[in-house]
């Protein structure tokens, strides 16, 4: 995508997302929450791992806003520091599905026949799983760390990306445009590189945006029952499993990093609404 093509996105996209409100609170609020995650060794007030018995399940207070957990760890240092975590494998993974996915997509719809079939034979296996089950047969296999979780939920999400990218990939192929390039010796990697990719770019963003707040879902989920990052590392999901216990005496063990979470996808879920509307042709010149 050219400069002046993406300078007219981004321009386009802001001035719809200004007019929808909501479109750019999401932004807005996924972005304090992404910068939140990055200045966590700055933002936080304690360190996430440091216990103190005397404060266990202690309700809030000037020193520690939200509370402790049950080993007495501060709860809004824990949140804070489990965003930054749950952020990290939730872009690693989606970036990683995008490109893995993108560029069968791409290849299955450029060259069609008989590398359309298996690519997409493939995709469809992949799509017939739910994305939990998907993500949680890979970290049972390999192990739950932080790499091993992202392959995984990567591993769910590239079927979604190829078959956006397929799509829009046939109907290109077939424009004079292309026509032109073949006829001027381009390769079929010069011609899917430079004028089909910027031309399906916006509805793999879009797709990106929505399936970002899943792959964050699927995190938690993953870590709640015990396949997420190991402990003592605080995620989102394994505060929520920590506190279930103890739900009842201190339900804020359970409600806070589930509040995060629930932010965290409304945003990114009016996020991918702006951005779809910003690539529909028919709201580019409301």
């Amino acid at each position: 995508m050219s400069a002046m093509t993406m300078r007219g996105y981004m321009r386009n996209f802001g001035r719809l997302a200004w007019r929808r409100k909501a479109a750019f609170a999401g932004g807005f609020v996924a972005l304090l929450m992404l910068l939140a995650a990055i200045l966590a060794p700055w933002l936080a007030p304690y360190d996430p791992n440091e216990q103190d018995i005397l404060l266990r399940m202690a309700g809030p207070s000037e020193e520690h806003w939200l509370g402790n957990d049950t080993y007495g760890r501060d709860i809004l240092s824990r949140i804070i520091w489990g965003g930054r975590v749950s952020l990290f494998v939730g872009v690693t993974s989606i970036g990683l599905a995008m490109l893995i996915g993108g560029l069968l997509g791409i290849l299955a719809g450029y060259f069609g026949g008989r590398t359309d079939r298996i690519i997409m034979s493939i995709m469809d296996m992949l799509l017939s799983f739910p994305s939990l089950v998907m993500g949680l047969l890979v970290v049972a296999v390999l192990g739950p760390t932080t790499g091993n979780l992202i392959i995984a939920i990567a591993f769910t999400a590239i079927a979604p990306f190829a078959r956006i990218a397929r799509a829009p990939t046939l109907a290109i192929k077939q424009r004079d445009f292309i026509e032109a390039g073949r006829a001027l010796g381009y390769s079929d990697l010069r011609i899917m590189v430079v004028h089909v990719l910027p031309n399906i770019l916006d509805e793999i963003l879009v797709l990106a945006s929505l399936w970002l707040a899943t792959a964050i879902r699927t995190e938690a989920s993953l870590s709640f029952i015990g396949l997420g990052v190991r402990p003592p590392t605080a995620t989102w999901g394994g505060m929520i499993r920590d506190g279930f216990e103890n739900m009842l005496d201190a339900p804020g063990l359970v409600i806070y990093p589930s509040i995060a979470i629930l932010i965290i996808m409304i945003a990114l879920n009016l996020l991918g609404d702006g951005l779809r509307d910003a690539t529909d042709p028919k709201l580019r010149h409301e």
